[in-house]
């Protein structure tokens, strides 16, 4: 699929409070990543995955925790980056939120 329109695609609802509306090539993923259920008294579990990760933070403000350094609180505009193998995570500051991730190579995991 080349084009995906956001209000048009209905997305992946992970959990309540948690959804993902992806596009990807073969080497290449984009996930726009939707949180309603903030703020958060506490930052979700730290995680790590193979692939490498940029995400820009498009709606709201979180708290970015990434193995080795130090917290950074994010607004509208920033962006950040994780290596492949590093524990990370986020704890939504706001009641909504929404993140541009980017991931190389493709999460075949999100495509289940």
């Amino acid at each position: 699929m080349s084009v995906v329109k956001l209000n048009e695609t209905p997305g992946h609802i992970v959990r309540p409070g948690l959804k993902r509306t992806l596009i990807h090539t073969s080497n290449l993923m984009t996930v726009v990543v939707d949180f309603s259920d903030g703020p958060w008294s506490e930052p979700e579990p730290p995680h790590s995955h193979p692939h490498e990760q940029t995400s820009y933070v498009a709606e709201g403000e979180v708290i970015f925790f990434c193995e080795g350094e130090p917290e950074h609180h994010l607004k509208p505009g920033d962006m950040f980056a994780v290596p492949s193998g590093k524990k990370h995570t986020v704890q939504v500051l706001t009641p909504t939120a929404r993140l541009i991730d980017s991931f190389n190579p493709v999460r075949e995991d999100f495509l289940k």
